[in-house]
């Protein structure tokens, strides 16, 4: 699934993403919108992941949204 099909059905997604990374509040999820940027920096705050590999991470799950 591209990013622009993410951003809006991001209601639906936040779900999905929340099972991803569980430490990820809902006021997180809320802020970043279906904005991929705010996902990796949202990931790299909570996780302590480089950018890199929380952009790996977020890739991966992208491609395999529904």
């Amino acid at each position: 699934m591209n990013w622009d099909q993410i951003k809006g059905q991001w209601t639906q997604m936040q779900g999905e993403a929340k099972r991803q990374w569980g430490k990820l509040t809902d006021d997180d999820l809320q802020q970043v919108e279906g904005d991929r940027d705010k996902l990796v920096g949202a990931i790299q705050e909570k996780y302590g992941k480089s950018k890199e590999e929380a952009e790996r991470e977020v890739d991966a799950w992208s491609n395999n949204a529904a």
